[in-house]
Parts: structure tokens; sequence; C-alpha cells
């Protein structure tokens, strides 16, 4: 895949040097917004359509974890990517059930790996959406079925 710049990516991180870093290695092949904090992040989220959020797990406030947990019921649909420098079980464990997390990622990261990660949760993004859309379309289109049935029956 080539640069995709219609994919929207939200990374937060509490460590500056960490979202000039991203942003930097990442601003030519998507849409990049950065966020200090979770409260940055969910402004950002309540302004512009995010396709993936990658965030730090260990940030002062609010962890990674309870910022994905926190962001559920308004913004179901981005598809969240954990990235941390501690290889901690339990926040994986807590990152896959509660924040439904699609990748666990280690710091530092591989440009080329993240990358690839990024696309492939677009992709799940993409194809999720598509799916809402044709099963909207069928319900629509069994409820004219079930109301050309009734004129017929009742004709």
């Amino acid at each position: 895949m080539n640069s995709d710049t219609s994919i929207n990516v939200l990374y937060v991180d509490d460590e500056v040097h960490n979202l000039n870093s991203f942003k930097a290695g990442f601003r030519r092949k998507f849409n990049i917004f950065t966020a200090e904090s979770a409260v940055e992040g969910r402004k950002i989220l309540e302004s512009e359509l995010i396709h993936v959020i990658i965030t730090d797990q260990r940030m002062p406030v609010t962890t990674g974890i309870e910022f994905l947990e926190s962001i559920i019921p308004d913004f179901p649909d981005p598809i969240r990517i954990l990235l941390t420098g501690y290889a901690d079980i339990n926040a994986v464990i807590d990152a896959i059930n509660k924040g439904q997390v699609y990748k666990y990622i280690q710091k530092p990261w591989m440009d080329e790996d993240l990358r690839i990660n990024i696309e492939k949760a677009f992709e799940i993004y993409s194809l999720r959406k598509e799916n809402k859309e044709l099963t909207e379309a069928l319900i629509i289109a069994n409820k004219q079925l079930e109301f050309l049935l009734r004129q017929n029956l009742l004709s």
C-alpha cells in the first residue's frame, strides 16, 4: 500500500518527544493528530473522524487502557493500538478485555512494523463500516419486502 493520507490516526502520549517523532515518521503516510493526555485525545475525537487510535499505556492521570475504555461508549469504531515500553501481562490482558485493543506494540516501535499495523487496523475499520452499511441496507430491503408481501396478501 502506498501513502494513504485519508487514514486519520490519533496518537496519545504524555511524552512530547514521542509525539514529535511519531508525527515526523508518519505525517507523509497518514493524517496525524496528537494529544498529550486523555482529555486532549477525547477533544480531538469529538471534532475529527479518527480511524485508528494509538495510545501509550503509562501516562499520568489516565492510563492508555483507561482512556480507551472511557471512549468506547461514544467512539466505538476506531481501531485501537496500545503502545508501551513495559511488558506487563496484566496490562495486555486489560487492554484486550477492557479497552478492546487490536494490537499491543512495545516501545521503541519499528516504523515499518507500526505502519503495517496502522494500515491493517484501517482495513478492519473499513470492513466493519462496510459490514454495518450492508446490514442496514438489508434491514431496509427486508422491511420493503414485508410491506409488499402484506399488500399482496390483503388485495
